[in-house]
């Protein structure tokens, strides 16, 4: 009984054999292969960053030591000329008297005369309404006004023997009743009457004769004008009906060697437009070819497109080439202001400031007046700045009023690095 309630031996763990402490566990070995690795990572991050700081240094050190790129300065020589300033606005290039021939009868178009282009003179026939039911109308007034007529000559007949009865009865007064003198006094007026009544009605016949032959004329389609037929708006056969608005027919321009460009001016440069102002233009069809022409005219009428106001201004051209067509559109240029013969330099001459100088405070040695306007002369190599006193600016050359300046010296326009060389040493540093 006592062996068989004995205690289960108890196993002790393992000892290291050469310490003859107990082994470590798996946590502490993962630890003590860590530690190495961070401390390696650690030093490789502060070499490369030693590094780097050495290149730095060694950069800005090079850098500073390197020669200054060379400025090549880019000019333009002071000049004698014109100096002009524009408007530039659009326009169309139209006939100066374009004349639109229309019909005032209906019909149909019986023939065609006149063309596209075609020349025709004052007078001329260009089409044919059909004239028959005209001319059946010209026929019954006029058969009309002859029964008028007749009817005349029969009432003057009546009259004529009225008062030779009534000149009878007068002379036989207190042989026969007075009654019958009145009567035929009565009768008598009253044939005067009726010849006064047929008159009117001769002059009301005679009337609508006229009326019925001017509407037979007006078949006959003529040009009013000496000009070219610059539109034609109807064919043989077509039916034309003039209502209440008459129909436009051909449009004929009386004179293309004279034209004119109906230019749309804003708002805001209209003030500086006047009669009188020179302009050149051109059109797309000839870029190269400028036009001259001048300001006849000046619209006060207002024309408002999408809020959009502009003035219509009329400019008269001569065309004796006939380059220029109806319909054109014209990019206009209007001198509104002029200089000639004038000292001028270019607009950028201007705006040019040194790169070596700072924001100019005040006046120093080699430094002009931020106030004032002044260019930098290039002065045997060395750009000078002279205070100018300016003019006319037309956005390309200023006149100059006054400053050490004349004909022929080279103005600072601008100035580029390395005057054009191999890029600088540090380009390829940069991102």
């Amino acid at each position: 009984m006592s062996a068989n309630n004995s205690a289960a031996p108890v196993t002790a763990p393992p000892l290291d054999v050469l310490s003859g402490s107990p082994p470590a566990s798996p946590a502490d070995r993962l630890a003590a292969t860590t530690q190495p690795h961070h401390a390696r990572r650690l030093r490789r991050t502060l070499a490369i960053a030693a590094v780097a700081v050495l290149a730095i240094a060694g950069l800005v050190t090079w850098r500073a030591a390197a020669p200054p790129v060379p400025i090549h300065y880019i000019t333009a020589p002071v000049t004698r000329g014109d100096v002009r300033r524009t408007v530039t606005a659009s326009g169309t290039v139209n006939p100066v008297i374009t004349i639109q021939v229309g019909t005032y009868v209906s019909g149909v178009i019986q023939q065609l005369y006149c063309d596209y282009n075609t020349q025709v003179h004052k007078g001329q026939l260009c089409a044919k309404i059909d004239p028959r039911p005209y001319q059946t109308a010209v026929d019954q007034t006029r058969a009309s006004l002859s029964t008028a007529r007749a009817q005349l000559a029969k009432d003057q007949a009546a009259l004529t023997y009225a008062r030779l009865a009534y000149d009878r009865a007068s002379k036989q007064s207190g042989i026969i009743a007075a009654e019958m003198i009145d009567s035929a006094k009565s009768v008598a007026d009253q044939a005067l009457a009726q010849v006064e009544l047929d008159q009117a009605t001769v002059q009301e016949r005679q009337a609508a004769l006229d009326a019925a032959t001017i509407n037979l004329q007006y078949t006959n389609i003529i040009s009013p004008v000496n000009g070219t037929v610059v539109s034609r708006n109807v064919t043989m056969g077509q039916t034309v009906a003039a209502s209440f608005q008459t129909p436009t027919l051909f449009l004929i321009a009386t004179d293309l060697t004279k034209m004119q460009v109906d230019t749309n001016v804003s708002e805001s440069d209209i003030g500086g437009i006047a009669a009188g102002n020179l302009t050149t233009f051109t059109v797309e069809a000839f870029p190269n070819h400028p036009f001259q022409g001048e300001v006849t005219q000046v619209r006060q009428a207002p024309q408002t497109v999408q809020n959009v106001v502009t003035y219509d201004v009329v400019i008269n051209v001569q065309n004796p080439d006939l380059l220029l067509k109806p319909g054109m559109t014209a990019t206009v240029r209007v001198v509104t202001d002029r200089r000639a013969n004038v000292l001028r330099v270019p607009d950028p001459a201007l705006r040019y400031v040194p790169s070596s100088l700072a924001p100019r405070p005040a006046t120093t040695a080699g430094r002009p007046n931020a106030a004032s306007p002044h260019v930098w002369v290039l002065r045997s190599g060395v750009p000078t700045a002279v205070e100018v006193t300016t003019g006319l600016d037309d956005d390309t050359n200023v006149e100059i009023l006054g400053g050490d300046l004349k004909p022929g010296d080279e103005v600072v326009t601008g100035e580029q690095n390395g005057a054009g060389s191999a890029p600088s040493r540090l380009s390829f540093f940069r991102l």
